[in-house]
């Protein structure tokens, strides 16, 4: 039997041993007992998909970051906006070029809209090959010049600062396999750091030292933290991720007020999931002296944060 399915039995088997025989009149009063009483890894799921986050910043427009998996359901989402009046135009901001991290596009309904403008953002001067690559007859039925809609791609350099329908975004250099970039949106005094994908090596501290600027003030920084520090330090180095304690040391030293716990190890549980996200928030409260305190939240399919 499929991983995933044991999973939803064994949800299912706590919430009935922690429900210890309550009977509910239908199941709005059993989802409201559940959502009070249940923990998030037992009442819900952390989710699947691959990279895919929109921040709603831009005038007139969506703001994407990445194309993985998520960006199927995000497309489906979009078509319902549009039809209520929202401008067909998206622009992507791409951290790398992995398969995770554009295996979405295909999938992305607006893409075979001719009413559509698409800008890809990146850092890398091949996003366009890679995009073209995957939908290449051996791998995809649909060729990329087959799709509708008006698709520009636009390279920047890291350190570069540029206006995109009204967010300053700058991009910087992250060690990764064929590098990443990670991304600063400021709008109206406000700042979201996307940064995943990056490994962030305690030998290297000039690197760090420009990461903390970067994080710099940030109000929400949505950062890689796919291992623990064990993992880190031991048996998975130079794999290009970070971990939920640089993360925080990153953020502390930042003067950051939010972090969002990003790209889930795929092997962990919704259980070991969640149990970093009480040993992230734990950790944070130990080392976190006088400073002010970090909030510590962890990325689902679907969450919605407001800055």
């Amino acid at each position: 039997m499929a991983r995933p399915a044991l999973a939803i039995q064994g949800k299912i088997a706590r919430a009935l041993v922690a429900a210890g025989g309550r009977r509910f009149v239908g199941e709005l009063e059993a989802d409201t007992w559940a959502r009070n009483n249940l923990e998030f890894s037992t009442y819900g799921s952390y989710g699947g998909a691959s990279s895919c986050v929109e921040i709603e910043a831009g005038e007139d427009c969506f703001f994407i970051c990445d194309m993985g998996s998520g960006l199927r359901e995000f497309g489906i989402d979009a078509f319902r906006r549009c039809a209520e009046g929202h401008p067909r135009v998206y622009h992507f901001f791409l951290s790398h070029l992995h398969w995770d991290h554009i295996m979405g596009f295909p999938f992305f309904g607006p893409a075979f809209d001719p009413g559509a403008h698409i800008y890809v953002h990146s850092g890398h001067p091949d996003a366009e090959e890679a995009l073209r690559r995957q939908q290449e007859e051996i791998s995809f039925p649909v060729p990329f010049d087959w799709l509708k809609a008006r698709i520009e791609f636009i390279v920047h350099k890291p350190g570069e600062t540029f206006e995109v329908a009204g967010v300053t975004v700058s991009l910087a250099t992250q060690y990764h396999s064929h590098d990443s970039y990670g991304f600063r949106f400021e709008k109206g005094g406000k700042a979201v750091i996307y940064s995943t994908d990056s490994e962030h090596k305690i030998d290297n501290m000039e690197a760090e030292a420009a990461f903390e600027a970067f994080f710099r003030d940030g109000d929400l920084v949505i950062c890689d933290t796919m291992y623990s520090l064990g993992d880190t330090v031991s048996l998975k180095q130079d794999w290009g991720h970070s971990s939920n304690v640089v993360a925080v040391d990153l953020c502390h030293a930042a003067h950051a007020r939010r972090l969002v716990l990003f790209h889930h190890e795929p092997t962990y549980s919704d259980r070991d999931i969640q149990r970093m996200h009480g040993e992230t928030i734990r950790y944070e409260e130990l080392v976190r002296a006088d400073r002010p305190p970090l909030e510590v939240l962890c990325a689902y399919d679907g969450l919605e944060i407001r800055v």
